[in-house]
């Protein structure tokens, strides 16, 4: 009997799935690649549960007939090759005709799509990589694909999967990578109810794309940078060495519209940047390499991550020169304009004028309510009559005067959701200058804006954040060298001895000591040293009942508390050094869960302004 069979296509499909779609990002990526590819002008992704519950991708494209609708589901199916001499010369995103048949093999997937001005049209349903369900359906403008359930038949592959959060996190990096490749496609992201990114198409300033996608803090400092050479075009734009961040997380590098991640261009942009930026900081470039399709091999990474160059060193050289003739001739070097003057730096002015262009242009965007910049929200500002609300960290703002309605916000009235989602990089980018009655530390933020920290509600942050990732690894608590007994009112002696199980999962270790006293024998080591007393008198409050699953959930009020004291206990502590390290803490921290204390920045103000106030006529009547 032989030994060697051949595979199923179910199976080969589920092997194929776990090159390509590595998660609810691979999916996205995949699915509005294709969107692209189908000459679409306006693309929309639609999330539940960070992607692992559904995807829906939506675009205004040349759709498919009852035909190509089908085929597009076999596996090596694609109108984007006919034959061997088109994988030199492609164009297109995808070209290989695994990522359909692959995604529909682990998830609920179904497709609606028509051909332009077709009466009928058509909706492909595949459960799980069974036999595909081809009926007719309404006409309608593009496609639709919807992804439900993702990897519901693979439990191994799903339980790897990270947070919600994390993973919706990934998708959304997938769609900017797309947006900043493809300014003059409008690019829409929602999750759940709340919009995530809105990118009307910008064909005309690729600023305004890479505001929206990386923060609009990094506009004013955009510097354009071209070099071509023989073959190679290298065109974009990178940030002036003002505006750094704590890690590579703005580095986008482009080959014919396609992100890739390499390390010869890493190491020509780093060496481009040496002389400029401090020791730990990463600059921003958005760069497109632009070259012949015969020069570059894009087939040799599953999820089309890498490419091959046939001539590695002249492209690293051409990014390389790009970058230094744009920072050797920037105005900060003090280089002279025309006519031998100082060149006019760039004013705060034509900044605010550029955002609110780009509000303008969101809000007439048809996803539905007007919507803002994304992670912005209404600063406070003086007017009559301001009430606090709730912000989804548990933080609250005071809001501005609402602009007039069908008129975007101007200048000034947008700013960074801080106590939300704060921009990538934002806090790492401070630069402290002094504290403010003993808790309140002053920055200066990107652009010279004033921002104020609140130190509290920053360490709270931060710890909550380790109690979190201590209470996944199921870490034990782990006994202190100088443990304490506290005499307590009956009820909560009660309710910690009561609660000793879920105590243990926060890493505190309690026992009975004689009548309503207890021993503390362990602690967090961020705890060691606190209030023993005010904080089991706090978690005496804050435990669950017996009995629920004792996870993030149940123990959040409680981790509430942890996270309060132990910022409370290092407050007082808080050095240069631990408050540098404190604000990269935070550009990694999670900031959906709420605090107890929320708002950490408690102002920001733009500095223009700051130069309007100082600007401000005098009162003719002093």
């Amino acid at each position: 009997m032989a030994r060697i069979a051949r595979l199923s296509d179910v199976l080969i499909n589920k092997i194929a799935a776990g090159e390509v779609v590595e998660r609810p990002a691979s999916v996205v990526k995949e699915l509005v690649e294709n969107s692209i590819d189908a000459g679409s002008r306006t693309v929309r992704v639609a999330l539940e549960r960070g992607g692992l519950g559904r995807i829906t991708i939506s675009d205004d494209g040349q759709g498919m007939g009852p035909e190509d609708a089908r085929l597009c589901l076999e596996r090596h199916a694609t109108s984007k090759l006919r034959e061997l001499d088109d994988l030199f010369t492609l164009s297109t995103k995808g070209f290989r005709g695994e990522a359909l048949p692959a995604i529909a093999s682990v998830s609920r997937f179904t497709l609606h799509t028509a051909e332009p001005g077709a009466q009928v049209g058509t909706r492909v349903v595949v459960e799980g990589g069974s036999e595909p369900l081809v009926e007719e359906a309404p006409p309608r403008v593009g496609t639709v694909i919807s992804v439900e359930d993702l990897f519901y038949n693979t439990p191994a592959r799903r339980k790897f999967m990270r947070r919600e959060a994390t993973e919706l996190q990934h998708a959304e990096e997938a769609v900017i990578r797309l947006a900043l490749a493809h300014p003059d496609v409008a690019f829409f992201v929602e999750h759940g109810s709340q919009q995530l990114f809105t990118s009307p198409a910008s064909p005309g300033d690729a600023r305004e794309r890479i505001a929206a996608a990386l923060g609009p803090g990094v506009h004013p400092h955009l510097v354009p940078v071209e070099e071509r050479r023989l073959g190679v075009s290298v065109t974009g734009h990178i940030a002036s060495p003002e505006y750094t961040l704590p890690n590579a997380r703005g580095i986008y590098t482009f080959v014919n519209r396609r992100y890739i991640r390499d390390r010869g261009l890493n190491s020509a942009i780093q060496r481009a940047f040496q002389e400029f930026l401090a020791a730990g900081r990463q600059p921003v470039v958005v760069l497109f390499i632009d070259m012949e399709p015969r020069a570059v091999d894009v087939n040799v990474h599953p999820q089309k991550l890498e490419v091959r160059f046939a001539d590695a060193r002249g492209v690293g050289d051409a990014v390389h020169a790009a970058i230094i003739r744009a920072l050797r001739a920037a105005p900060w070097l003090g280089n002279k304009g025309e006519g031998g003057g100082p060149e006019q730096p760039r004013q705060a002015a034509h900044y605010a004028m550029a955002v609110e262009r780009f509000l303008t242009r969101a809000q007439e965007a048809t996803w539905g309510a007007p919507l803002p910049l994304p992670g912005t929200q209404d600063a406070s500002a003086p007017g009559p009559g301001p009430t606090s609300m709730p912000a989804a960290s548990g933080s609250t703002f005071t809001p501005i005067t609402p602009p007039l309605p069908g008129r975007a916000p101007a200048f000034g009235q947008a700013q960074p959701q801080l106590n939300e989602a704060p921009p990538p990089g934002y806090f790492g980018a401070l630069r402290p200058m002094g504290v403010l009655g003993e808790r309140f530390h002053v920055c200066e933020g990107p652009g010279g804006t004033l921002v104020v920290l609140d130190a509290h509600a920053a360490l709270e942050r931060a710890r909550l954040m380790s109690f979190l990732r201590a209470l996944e690894r199921e870490e034990a608590p782990v006994p202190t060298l100088f443990g304490a007994t506290v005499e307590l009112p009956v009820s909560a002696a009660k309710a910690l001895v009561e609660g000793r199980q879920a105590l243990a999962r926060l890493g505190l270790e309690v026992e009975p000591f004689g009548g309503t006293t207890l021993a503390l024998k362990a602690v967090p080591p961020a705890l060691v040293g606190a209030d023993a007393r005010a904080l089991l008198e706090a978690l005496a409050r804050a435990l669950p009942p017996p009995g629920p699953a004792l996870d993030a959930t149940t123990l959040a009020e409680a981790l509430r508390v942890l996270a309060c004291h132990a910022a409370r206990h290092a407050e007082g502590q808080l050095s240069d050094g631990k408050l540098r390290a404190l604000l990269g803490e935070l550009d990694a921290a999670d900031f959906h869960p709420s605090c107890i204390h929320g708002t950490v920045v408690v102002l920001e103000v733009p500095l223009l302004e700051l130069e309007r106030r100082a600007l401000r006529p005098p009162n003719p009547k002093i």
